[in-house]
Formats: structure tokens, sequence, C-alpha cells
């Protein structure tokens, strides 16, 4: 064989939320009844006005024409004073900019590129998305994980962080509203957090907060950097609308950064896809963001239903001290190693069955979930909020039996 591959590229795995929806969609056409409980999207289309946007600049010859590398200057503006108005901060003020990409996923790929260097270390809480230790290790970087808890609401601690500095630490990634735990961290944490940064000026954050307008139950998600400004000089903001718009396919997301990071994010975007989709910019520089409000309420509405439903069949089935409250984004983590069930393996101590579990459930009761093991969280699953109420409901009944039963 003469086409050897790049050690790299060997060492890359698949997304396993993606993998998993592909198993999904694939046994649904072979006739099979899926409760599909893996789905990172929701249900909804778009605001209606947002597509009648796209509609309109349909008819214009610049829909179809490269945009500026880093995006269209009217929507990198639109999108840093939307932001900067919900977090309350003036960033015109401070010395940023904003990129648009192709998809907040691809926003942290060209950051990650912009900052690491092969050995640079960056610290991830568990449980963490999927691609935070692919990207890292795509660009030579060492994910360094710190743990935490179901019984903390996944909330991780400062002090293990401080324990895994190193001289080597270069970024640490938060995410909150966190994928997969559907919680985000408290303004207690975002402040000592804040206080953790002003020690450690070296250390460049990336807050991804791409579910941040996705909170069904106060009090709403705060940022470390809205409690100190000054720490936006170290700060990565990323963000997209993917979740907001409940426009997963039309990949734009973005970046806020400072002025000397963002020229080189664009520098390595003007290499690889430059701009992103240039009708759907347009389309965004004309559509009213206010309208997203509106647009939202029933989401949360949805979800709200949802985790009312998590919550009083757990406490049906006698589960409730495997249960914890979430407020944000459309998940839930399920935690198998505190649930009756689980007594059924022989679990030697640190052994992940994340992966067999969940093809036991999807064969015994019919629903898709994303083994834990992908979010760096041993024996548990991902679990979406995103199916119709009276379908959701159905499927927590025969979920909560599963994890109910004895040994």
């Amino acid at each position: 064989d003469l086409m050897i591959l790049s050690s790299r590229a060997k060492e890359t795995n698949m997304s396993v939320t993606l993998e998993v929806n592909e198993k999904v969609h694939a046994l649904v056409q072979s006739g099979k009844h899926v409760y599909n409980m893996t789905s990172g999207q929701l249900p909804f289309k778009p605001a209606s006005d947002f597509i009648d946007e796209i509609k309109q600049q349909l008819n214009f010859l610049k829909s179809y024409q490269y945009s500026p590398i880093a995006g269209m200057a009217p929507l990198r503006n639109k999108f840093m004073q939307y932001l900067g108005h919900k977090r309350e901060i003036q960033f015109e003020n401070f010395d940023l900019d904003c990129v648009l990409s192709n998809g907040s996923k691809h926003s942290i790929y060209n950051v990650l590129g912009a900052l690491l260097n092969p050995g640079d270390e960056v610290i991830l809480f568990t449980p963490h998305w999927v691609s935070y230790p692919e990207m890292i290790k795509f660009w030579g970087g060492v994910p360094v994980i710190v743990e935490s808890q179901a019984f903390d609401a996944y909330t991780p601690s400062l002090m293990e962080l401080e324990k895994k500095l190193s001289s080597r630490t270069k970024v640490v990634i938060i995410n909150s509203p966190n994928n997969p735990a559907g919680i985000h961290y408290s303004e207690e944490w975002m402040k000592t957090f804040a206080s953790f940064l002003k020690k450690h000026p070296d250390l460049t954050v990336i807050s991804d907060e791409i579910y941040s307008d996705i909170c069904y139950f106060d009090p709403l998600p705060t940022y470390f950097y809205q409690y100190d400004n000054e720490l936006l000089a170290q700060t990565v903001i990323i963000n997209g609308i993917s979740k907001t718009f409940a426009a997963t396919g039309l990949r734009l997301g973005y970046c806020i950064a400072p002025k000397k990071l963002t020229s080189v994010v664009g520098r390595i975007q003007s290499q690889t896809t430059s701009a992103p989709n240039s009708l759907v910019q347009r389309a965004l520089i004309e559509f009213d963001f206010k309208r997203l409000n509106h647009f939202l309420d029933p989401v949360l509405d949805h979800l709200r239903e949802c985790a009312k439903i998590v919550r009083v069949t757990f406490r049906d089935a006698n589960l409730s001290h495997c249960y914890y409250q979430t407020h944000s984004a459309f998940y839930y983590l399920l935690d198998f190693s505190r649930m009756p069930f689980f007594l059924k393996y022989d679990c030697e101590d640190g052994a992940d069955l994340s992966q067999q579990i969940v093809e036991e459930i999807l064969a015994e009761t019919g629903i898709a979930l994303v083994p834990g093991s992908a979010f760096g969280y041993r024996n548990s699953a991902r679990m979406s909020m995103t199916l119709e109420v009276s379908v959701f409901r159905e499927a927590m009944e025969k979920l909560t039996a599963f994890i109910a039963q004895k040994k």
C-alpha cells in the first residue's frame, strides 16, 4: 500500500455524537422504532423572519460571492453589539475584534491553531464536549483533565484546577452552559474563577458560550469577565447561530478576542476555508436580533417541560438520589454508577462500561443515547431533551424502568 497516512490523521477519532446519530438514522431507515435522544439540535425551524431574509437575499449577486475572510464587517459588529448588550459590556471600548467561521466548532479549531505550540497543555473540565481533546491533539497540544462529579452538579473545583497547572499550561477551556451536563456554572463560581485568572495573566481562557441563550430556569448564566472587564485581554469568546437560531446546518459561528489573536485566526482561515457562507451572513445582517427572545419562548417552554418530566419520572421510580437539576442547554447526563441496575455489572474500579450499557439500553428499550466516555465521564450517557414532549415522557418512563432494575 503506497498511500501512507499521517500519524495525526490515524490518531484522530470520529466525533462520537455524529457517529451515534448516523447509526440511529440507519436503524430508523431499516424500519426500527427508535427514541432518538442523541441529537444536539432543536426540533424547531429558525424564526420565520430569518427564513424570509434568506429568501430575500437569494436575489442578490453578492449572496453567491466571497465575503471578506473574517466575515462581513456589519455582521461582525452586530454580533459584538448583541453579545456586549447581553453581557452589559461595551466591547468596542476594548481592543477586540470578531471573526466569523463555519460554525463555532471551526472557530475553536482556528483559535487553538493560533494559540498552541506542540506540547502546550490545555485544561478541560469533565464532562467536556467531545471535540475539545481531538482538536487540541490535532494541533499538537496536550489535554489535561480536571474532573467534576454528579453530586456537585458537574461543577469543577478550582482548587483541583490550581493543582493541574504547570509551566506548560497555555489554555483553559470552559463550556457554560455545558454540553453534556445541561448546567451552567454559578455566579459565585465565575467570580472565583475571575480571581483565579487575575493571579495567572499568562493563561488564555476559551469561553465556549454557544448555549448561553438556552437557559430555561433562573438564574441566567454569567461570565467571569463581566466581574472584571480587564480579563477580556486573556479571553476568547466562542458563540454562533446553531443553538440560539436553531440553525445547526447553516454553519456560522464566531469568536470575539483581542485583535492580536483575531488577526492570526483570520490568516489561518484565509489558507483553509476562506470566509463562511455569504448568503447566511447577508440574511443575518438584515434580521432583527431582538426577535430572538420571542422565537426562543416556545423553545425554552419545551425544555422546561422536559426537565420537569425528568424530575418526576426519576422521583416516581425511586431514583431521586440519582437526580440533579438541569438549567440550560438541552442535555441531561446520566451517571449510571449511581443507579440500581449498575450493580449487576462486575465493574472493576476505573472501568468504563458506557458503550456497552448504551448498546443494551438501545437493544432493550429502543432509546438511543450517547456514551459518556466521549465526554470524559465514565459509566454515563448524554440524553437530549429535544423529542416532542409526549414522546419524551414515554421514553423517560421506559428509561427509568430500565435503570431502576435491581440486581
